[in-house]
């Protein structure tokens, strides 16, 4: 009878097993080829015509009256002194030492809890469709994409940081008390004929958080980030020119005292959710609707661009709403649930590591700012350790930098990864696996590209970004996310 009992138990230990075998060979790991390219020894550095509304010499094709493309280039290729004898490796240790600071400062902004002390606040600290181009920071800047626009009338054409997390738009202006250097000559209000001062008692002035006046009752803005750089000056409003289309009255900030990290760029244009930022500001004119469609600036040589209007919202996006932080109206939140390594959900990605509470604490924020997307640490380390059984086929090489999660692929013409896939309400986004394996040096070392955070706040960066076309559309409260929009 014992006998019987144990036969009966091994039986069922065995059928059990074969059972769970079945089971996971009918659900293998899903993986993506990753066809490596290192990091080029050497870049190319052009020349740029300064007084010009577009960043290409050949022939421009108007796609409609409202829309319209050209050539785009990332910023290891503009011309910057500090920029002349860089190597890729050197301008990546500079890009990783920028997004540290722009990680610590996207923090600082969203715990402190005195909204009028957050840096890049919209106060004193802060119908149609057109395109522009976009290109990325230059070596020192503390943005990391740019467009060429023009300020005034008739037009002066600048490079213009865009940033998704600041809302002010600024220019330094002459005469200056203090001025960092710029590629392009330093605006000159007084030879504007659309340039017009904002009074002290104006609706638009007090839009600011704390607005200051000077002695001729002109209102004084401030905009401080969390790096150490400030724009101080007068808040005005000009008339802003992309390309061939015109945008009046646009509220700016003409910065007379301007410090910071800024270098290369005349100023900044806000594309944050506050009420002083460009979206918002010429909403009735574009209907509150952007996108843009950043490419991989160590690889690619195709177009990046920034759209806005109708025209911006790709039929083929996948939508998550927006969320509100009470705290601070500045940025874009978004609702992470999970992720998924190799086609299976990560057991220890739950959607309350991401909760955005009442006193505004924690949540996700989409950022084109940022490059390395940061996950607050217990969901990055569960991310991570998923990554790494899934590849464990891969040779391991040092940890570079904040990756700790490296490979070395040299030699090799392609690689089986496991699939990445971030889960948002009502949308899934699936990552290219050059979205997050990159290259980190010459010889063919590649990493993890995401990040632990010990902050409550975690951050989607423009390397998980690469290649979709990211949709804002506010007017409908939700972020938008198409495949292969680059194109």
């Amino acid at each position: 009878m014992e006998e019987g009992k144990l036969f009966s138990f091994l039986f069922l230990a065995l059928f059990l097993s074969l059972s769970l075998s079945t089971s996971l060979l009918a659900e293998p790991l899903q993986y993506r080829t990753l066809i490596p390219r290192s990091l080029p020894s050497s870049h190319t550095i052009h020349s740029w015509p300064q007084d010009s509304d577009t960043l290409s010499t050949e022939p421009q094709q108007e796609e409609d009256e409202n829309t319209f493309s050209v050539e785009l280039h990332h910023r290891d290729v503009l011309p910057s002194s500090s920029s002349l004898n860089a190597t890729p490796s050197h301008l990546f240790a500079l890009r990783l030492g920028r997004d540290s600071i722009r990680v610590k400062t996207l923090t600082s902004i969203t715990t402190d809890k005195a909204r009028a002390k957050a840096p890049n606040a919209t106060g004193t600290r802060g119908g149609g469709d057109f395109s522009s181009s976009v290109i990325s920071g230059l070596t020192q800047g503390s943005g990391e994409y740019f467009t060429r626009l023009g300020v005034g009338t008739p037009p002066k054409y600048v490079y213009m940081v865009l940033d998704t997390g600041s809302d002010v738009v600024w220019i330094q202006c002459s005469p200056c008390r203090k001025c960092y250097t710029q590629t392009d000559p330093v605006f000159d209000p007084s030879k504007s004929s659309s340039f017009l001062g904002v009074s002290c008692g104006s609706p638009l002035c007090r839009r600011l958080d704390s607005p200051g006046c000077n002695q001729r009752k002109k209102c004084l803005y401030e905009v401080s980030y969390g790096d150490g750089s400030f724009t101080v000056g007068e808040f005005s409003v000009e008339t802003l020119t992309f390309r061939r289309v015109k945008v009046n009255n646009v509220a700016l900030g003409c910065g007379h005292d301007n410090e910071g990290l800024f270098v290369g760029a005349a100023g900044l244009l806000g594309l944050g959710r506050g009420k002083l930022s460009f979206p918002n500001q010429s909403g009735l004119r574009f209907g509150r609707k952007f996108s843009y469609c950043l490419v991989d600036r160590t690889a690619s040589s195709k177009p990046s661009s920034i759209v806005f209007g109708n025209s911006a919202v790709s039929r083929t996006a996948v939508f998550t709403p927006l969320l509100t932080n009470p705290k601070l109206d500045t940025f874009y939140y978004v609702g992470l649930t999970g992720m998924s390594v190799g086609g299976t959900r990560v057991p220890g990605i739950r959607a309350s590591l991401f909760k955005l509470d009442s006193a505004g604490n924690g949540g996700v924020i989409i950022d084109s700012g940022t490059s390395v997307t940061r996950l607050t640490r217990p969901a990055y380390v569960a991310l991570r350790d998923a990554f790494r059984a899934g590849a464990s086929g891969l040779k391991r090489a040092p940890d570079f930098s904040l990756f700790d999660t490296c490979f070395d692929l040299s030699g090799k013409t392609e690689v089986k990864v496991p699939t990445v896939v971030m889960h948002f309400a009502g949308a899934d986004v699936s990552l290219p696996a050059t979205n997050y394996l990159i290259p980190v040096d010459t010889s063919g070392s590649f990493c993890f590209a995401f990040a632990g955070t010990m902050s409550g706040l975690s951050i989607i960066g423009n390397i998980q970004q690469q290649g979709f076309r990211v949709v804002y559309d506010l007017a409908a409260s939700r972020i938008g996310f198409a495949p292969r929009g680059c194109a």
